[in-house]
C-alpha cells in the first residue's frame, strides 16, 4: 500500500513507488503538451506505465542511496490522481550539503498556488529531514509562472546560466535560483 511521506496544506507527498506507474503515466500523458515547452524531449516509452515503472524503480534506488528523493503529489479528496511531482535531485553531501529542485503541477491547477506550496514543502522537508543547507532551482527566464512560484517559496535569483539545459530540443538559458536553510547558517551540522 502506497502511503504519503508528509503533507502540506492542500497536498500529500507520496514517495516514488512502481505501484504508482499507471497514475504517473496518466499524469504525464495528460500534461504532455502543456509541459513540452519546458521539458527535455522524452522517448515515447516515457509516457507509458512501463516507462514510468522503470523510472519509479530507479527513483526508489536513488532514494535508498540518499541521492535523490522524488515525490508524487495528490490532493486529499482525489488520492488516486497524481497532480504533480517534486524532487530533490543530485544531492551532494560533504561541505556542500546541496541539491537541485524539480517540480511540476498539473496544468489544470496552474495559477492556484500549488507550485509554490509544493516547492516550499519539499524544500522544507529537505532542510529538516536531510539536513540540507542549500536547494537550487534552474528555471528558463521566459517561464514566468515557475519563477514566481519559486520566489513565493523563498527562492531568490543568483544569476544566469547560458545554454544550460537542452529543453524541447534546444539549449536554453536558465536563471539560477536558490534557497538556504536559515536554521543552518552557523555552519554546524
Amino acid at each position: 500500500m502506497v502511503r504519503y511521506v508528509f503533507r502540506s496544506e492542500r497536498l500529500y507527498y507520496l514517495a516514488a513507488d512502481p505501484a504508482l506507474a499507471e497514475r504517473t503515466a496518466a499524469f504525464y500523458h495528460r500534461n504532455r503538451s502543456a509541459f513540452a515547452p519546458f521539458d527535455p524531449v522524452q522517448p515515447e516509452e516515457f509516457f507509458t506505465a512501463e516507462g514510468q515503472r522503470e523510472r519509479l524503480e530507479w527513483d526508489m534506488g536513488q532514494a535508498e542511496e540518499g541521492r535523490c528523493f522524488r515525490f508524487l503529489l495528490v490532493r486529499p479528496r482525489q488520492p488516486g490522481k497524481i497532480v504533480g511531482l517534486a524532487g530533490l535531485n543530485e544531492i551532494v553531501r560533504g561541505a556542500f550539503q546541496s541539491c537541485f529542485l524539480s517540480y511540476k503541477v498539473d496544468h489544470t491547477l496552474w495559477g492556484q498556488g500549488y507550485g509554490s506550496e509544493a516547492i516550499g514543502a519539499v524544500t522544507g522537508w529537505g532542510f529538516r529531514t536531510l539536513g540540507l543547507h542549500r536547494v537550487e532551482a534552474n528555471i528558463m527566464p521566459r517561464n514566468l509562472a515557475s519563477r514566481r512560484a519559486a520566489e513565493k517559496a523563498g527562492f531568490w535569483e543568483e544569476g544566469l546560466s547560458r545554454h544550460y539545459l537542452q529543453i524541447n530540443g534546444r539549449w536554453e538559458d536558465h536563471l539560477h535560483l536558490v534557497r538556504l536553510n536559515e536554521e543552518d547558517m552557523d555552519g554546524r551540522t
